[in-house]
């Protein structure tokens, strides 16, 4: 099975005369199942890793994905030794004969170890960083289980016999050990709901770690050194009878949590900063949850499981946790697989592939749940149980003028099914029933949110992670269906508007701040500590200029205007539209060089743009400090003589700026023998009392003249100092 997965052949060698045998490092030998995306994981001899898909009813032929290593040094990795995903999917556990590593669904190398420097052999713990010959996971995912390979290392000694000193060169061997290593996973890996990926939100074994960046000044979120995570302990006495967590929900202001172990739920406030549990263990112990969680507002909506029956249940965060106290009961005809709340709407997707759209209601004295339909997905969705997230998108028209219980009927639905990012979109049949056409955006997903309303183009915008990067589709819901395809062959993804490379592994979106929020290890290694220390780091990504681009390069400048002016204020949207202005030329002339044409639409375009804010003339001399001197011209003939923009810093009195320009005007020749433009400035930089600024001035002039001619004559001319000519 695994040759014809994998497309690769195999033969067998016969051992020659003298013994050796043919290393086939492609050769398969170990692998590991995830049903929950429809992956196969293949360990090879020669320490590779592959992903495969499952091979598909229609024939359609598997594909294949070569999975990066992070192995910086170039270590010998040695074979696979063992594989493992977690029960969720969402993460592949391996040991090889010298190492070991985590790779997310879609591949991202998330940690990884094959060995440690600068420290002593001898007295080093941490064995399993020299290879892992067995592994598994722990109920729960937050700990992997690993047992180390047998170490040998040798050991010199001296012994006196006889009065004669006698050296001896022992070899020590330490047989394998078990290890246990814990992990923080993102709160989506149990609940993937919008909520949870609006703030970044970790989930430990004892502990949730909720991202409060978001609530902090803009200059907290872009530096790494701040420590915005709040550390919220979970009660001891619900985990001692309820481990492991199966299911976190954070609410959409970040102020309460919801917790579901085996049994029961607790939930807590931030306001407050109490946990809130049910009094009545026997209460506690009668359900369990099964589906998920969520917060409307102050109210959580639990899908459960109790006597063999399946409900949605409303409970009160200001009231006590108990039968008694539950808002409305909800019975649902089969388990739920996930919930989904789309501002007062509440989808809840069933085992028998039926959708579910309730209302909540509030009423005078409670909340209940008022059901508008339902609808099955047979014949669409071939496995229920594969569906790991679930939205939709409502048409403008059906939102401003429509009924919110005729939603169902005109809504594109949006899942995750088996790490295929589809859209349903609805059509109705000569008999007026509603059908769904399946449409493929991506594969290889593992999460993904939609923004439904708010800033410019990003409103219906789609965003998904991919294991690289995170893919942005412009108004979804305005992306026309492909046509009808042959079966046989694989569908083609939808083409995403805007792709955004990561370094690190996201976590949230902050929209309205331009920040991708995410994290990233750090193992460190001492020679006097017998063991490593792991953290996570908190990383940041501005995605601004990624969406400014793709305006641009549409020619679409106004709306690139609009969506500029939404971030204006935050104090690092210059160094955005930098950094948007600096990829622009990069781009633009090596694309020249490769092609030999003058290509500068989209630089063009990006000046156009530049000059509707105050920040433009900031942001044309940074750039071009930080771009190589060869690349001046070009930029400065699109956007313009650097006298002329120096001249127009001087009438808007920005002085700091027109500084900046001097030295584009040295290097480009501009400046004349006698340096008037610098004296100029310096004279306005005195009458201003900008001192500051008068110091970079002079040292701008010893710098460019080391005769120190021009230096003296500037002060002779300013009268900053009085020269006594002999």
């Amino acid at each position: 099975m695994g040759n014809e997965i994998c497309g690769w052949k195999q033969r067998r060698v016969e051992p020659e005369e003298h013994g050796s045998v043919y290393f086939e490092p492609r050769r398969a030998v170990r692998l590991a199942i995830n049903a929950k995306f429809s992956l196969i994981a293949v360990g090879m001899l020669g320490g590779g890793i592959q992903y495969t898909t499952f091979p598909a009813d229609e024939g359609a032929v598997p594909t294949s994905q070569q999975i990066e290593i992070h192995n910086p040094f170039n270590r010998r990795t040695g074979r696979v030794c063992s594989m493992e995903w977690s029960s969720d999917g969402y993460v592949l556990a391996v040991g090889w004969q010298h190492g070991w590593g985590l790779f997310s669904v879609g591949g991202r190398c998330l940690v990884s170890g094959f060995g440690v420097e600068d420290v002593d052999e001898q007295k080093f713990q941490d064995t399993f960083m020299n290879g892992v010959v067995n592994l598994f996971w722990a109920p729960g995912n937050f700990e992997l289980i690993v047992c180390s390979t047998q170490i040998f290392f040798e050991m010199y000694v001296t012994q006196n016999l006889d009065t004669v000193n006698q050296s001896l060169t022992l070899e020590i061997a330490i047989d394998g050990q078990l290890f246990v290593i814990p992990f923080a996973k993102s709160a989506t890996t149990g609940q993937h709901s919008p909520d949870n990926t609006r703030y970044a939100f970790l989930q430990l074994e004892d502990r949730a770690l909720v991202y409060r960046g978001a609530d902090q000044p803009d200059i907290s979120i872009i530096n790494p050194e701040s420590d915005v995570w709040q550390h919220i302990k979970v009660p001891q006495s619900y985990l001692a009878a309820n481990w492991p967590i199966r299911y976190s929900s954070l609410s959409s202001d970040g102020r309460l949590i919801a917790i579901a172990g085996r049994r029961g739920l607790v939930h807590y406030s931030a306001s407050s900063g109490r946990w809130k549990l049910f009094t009545d263990p026997v209460q506690e112990q009668a359900f369990s949850v099964q589906g998920g969680l969520l917060w409307f507002h102050h109210v959580l909506v639990a899908a459960v499981e109790v006597s063999k029956t399946h409900q949605i249940r409303l409970y009160s965060r200001d009231l006590e946790l108990s039968n008694q106290n539950v808002l409305h009961r909800e019975v649902m005809p089969s388990p739920v697989i996930i919930l989904s709340l789309v501002d007062n709407s509440l989808l809840v997707y069933c085992a028998d592939n039926t959708l579910f759209h309730f209302l909540i209601i509030p009423t005078a004295d409670t909340i209940k749940l008022h059901l508008c339909g339902s609808i099955t997905f047979n014949g669409v969705i071939a496995t229920p149980s594969a569906v790991r997230m679930l939205s939709w998108m409502i048409p403008s028209a059906q939102k401003q003028l429509g009924d919110p219980v005729n939603d169902l009927a005109v809504a594109t639905v949006l899942m995750v099914v088996g790490g295929q990012l589809v859209l349903l979109r609805p059509r109705k049949s000569a008999k007026q029933e509603v059908k769904y056409d399946m449409q493929i955006f991506a594969e290889r997903i593992e999460f993904c949110w939609i923004h439904l309303r708010g800033i410019a183009a990003l409103e219906n915008s789609l965003w998904a992670f991919d294991g690289r990067g995170i893919r942005v589709w412009l108004n979804a819901l305005a992306i026309e269906a492909p046509a009808t395809q042959d079966q046989n062959e694989n569908p083609e993804s939808v083409k995403e508007s805007v792709n955004i490379p990561l370094e690190f592994y996201p976590l949230s979106v902050l929209m309205d701040k331009g920040i991708i929020i995410g994290a990233e290890h750090e193992v460190a290694a001492r020679s006097n500590l017998p063991f490593v220390m792991f953290r996570h780091a908190t990383s940041s990504h501005l995605f601004l200029h990624h969406i400014l681009r793709s305006h641009l390069e549409a020619s679409q400048v106004k709306e690139a205007v609009v969506f500029a002016s939404h971030y204006q204020d935050l104090v690092y949207f210059a160094h955005a539209l930098e950094i948007l202005l600096h990829d622009v030329v990069e781009h633009e002339t090596d694309s020249e060089l490769d092609s030999g044409s003058d290509g500068q639409e989209v630089l063009s375009k990006v000046v156009e743009f530049l000059d509707y804010f105050d920040a433009a003339l900031d942001v044309v001399v940074g750039c071009a400090r930080k771009t190589e001197m060869t690349r001046w011209r070009r930029l400065f003939d699109v956007v313009g003589n650097p006298k002329t923009l120096f001249e127009t810093c001087l009438q808007s009195h920005r002085l700091k700026t027109a500084g900046s320009y001097l030295l584009v005007l040295h290097n480009l020749e501009q400046l004349d023998e006698k340096n008037v433009d610098a004296i100029r400035l310096l004279k306005i930089a005195m009458d201003e009392e900008d001192w500051q600024l008068c110091r970079e001035l002079l040292r701008f002039l010893r710098s460019i003249d080391d005769s120190g001619v021009a230096l003296r004559d500037a002060l002779a001319q300013t009268g900053l100092v009085e020269l006594k000519i002999a």
